[in-house]
């Protein structure tokens, strides 16, 4: 498309975080255009997984997602080497979808709505007016930042960062076979998880969290002996695909007329696999925001959005980092599914974040008795 020379707003990143925030702006009723540096479809080493709160947010913005082209699945389930605790979603359903799917729909909806979208474009300064590009200026009334982890307009704006945890590595791969189950199975080994999820009639993905390095797929069925006999025969689909993950955590998403939305505002490890529910919830509350044309509103709103997300990565991250804390777990959550079906309720936005505390407490008394009994089996003659 032609470069304007002015808009009402200029979205920094066309991923799916940049382009949901400029479908929202569109409702909002204002003007809007998207620079990336990329050429699209645009691709990242993901789960490809979007939970029933994501699916919801993009109805809510007039995405509609092809039921052809994806593969639902009810619930999670996680798995070690003795232990499987399952919990169901408590609606609907989430969906596995192919990134560069999930990315050619945005675009399309994005299109049909007006918005401009100019590719292999670099914003190079963020202007009292407006942003450069190049030698040439497009004056707006509001820059979003939607550029990642990694943000340039983060830096730019002068909104500091604090990275809570240390980079993991995440491999992406996927394998024709059909899918085994309508659950996203989270198999847990030492240090490391792999995720499973249904993506098509004939096909999976698998993605791959952990700190180590020489972690592959080569030899997947070592450390994860149950999906390894489950993609016994399966022929990859494509190479594996890499990104780093991690959490972080701006100290603002709002600064002056720049907000911050997806990666660049909120950066949570991918051991949630909550990364595009939380942009497109995001990118709902940025729409409201700009509809009343207070950023402020949108600060406030980020923080309570962000809030469980946060929580239960930590959660998960203390499992994946304790051997014992995790397996301790897992069979307290296989022995109360009850407990698991509300947790995920809380996780995915059905449930009111207080009541997991109950939840917590109650899985904190589920551990303890595990562990005496462990002791006690063991110090038995």
């Amino acid at each position: 498309m032609v470069t304007p020379t002015q808009t009402d707003v200029v979205v920094i990143g066309g991923g799916p975080a940049g382009l949901v925030a400029a479908l929202a702006a569109r409702r909002a009723g204002v003007d809007v255009c998207v620079l990336d540096r990329g050429v699209p479809p645009i691709d990242k080493a993901c789960g490809e997984g979007l939970m029933p709160d994501g699916v919801a947010a993009l109805r809510r913005l007039g995405v509609r997602l092809d039921a052809e082209q994806n593969a639902p699945f009810r619930g999670i389930r996680f798995l070690d080497d003795r232990h499987v605790a399952e919990a169901t979603f408590p609606g609907e359903a989430g969906v596995g979808i192919r990134r560069t799917r999930l990315h050619q729909l945005l675009m399309e909806n994005a299109q049909a709505a007006g918005v401009t979208t100019l590719w292999r474009t670099k914003a190079t300064a963020i202007e009292p007016k407006g942003v450069r590009i190049g030698d040439r200026l497009i004056e707006c009334r509001w820059i979003i930042g939607a550029d990642g982890v990694d943000s340039q307009t983060r830096r730019l704006a002068g909104m500091g960062a604090i990275r809570e945890n240390g980079r993991r590595i995440g491999l992406r791969m996927h394998f024709r076979v059909k899918p085994w189950t309508d659950f996203v199975e989270v198999h847990w080994s030492k240090g490391e998880q792999a995720y499973v999820t249904p993506v098509a009639a004939e096909e999976v993905c698998i993605a791959l969290l952990g700190c180590a390095r020489e972690a592959g797929f080569a030899n997947l069925a070592d450390r994860f002996p149950r999906l390894g006999e489950r993609l016994r025969g399966a022929e990859p689909a494509n190479l594996a695909r890499g990104a780093f993950t991690g959490t972080v955590r701006p100290r603002r998403v709002v600064s002056g007329n720049v907000a911050l939305i997806g990666d660049a505002s909120a950066a949570i490890d991918a051991i949630t696999g909550d990364g595009l529910a939380l942009a497109f919830r995001q990118a709902a509350a940025l729409g409201e925001a700009l509809r009343q044309g207070d950023l402020s509103r949108y600060e406030a709103r980020h923080r309570q959005i962000c809030r469980t997300p946060f929580l239960m990565a930590r959660l998960l991250l203390m499992m994946d980092r304790h051997d014992t804390l995790r397996k301790l777990a897992l069979q307290a959550l296989e022995g109360r599914p009850a407990i698991f079906n509300r947790l995920l309720a809380t996780h995915v936005g059905a449930r009111h974040p207080a009541a997991a505390s109950f939840d917590v407490v109650a899985l904190g008394v589920g551990l303890l008795a595990h562990a005496s009994t462990s002791r006690s089996r063991s110090a038995a003659p």
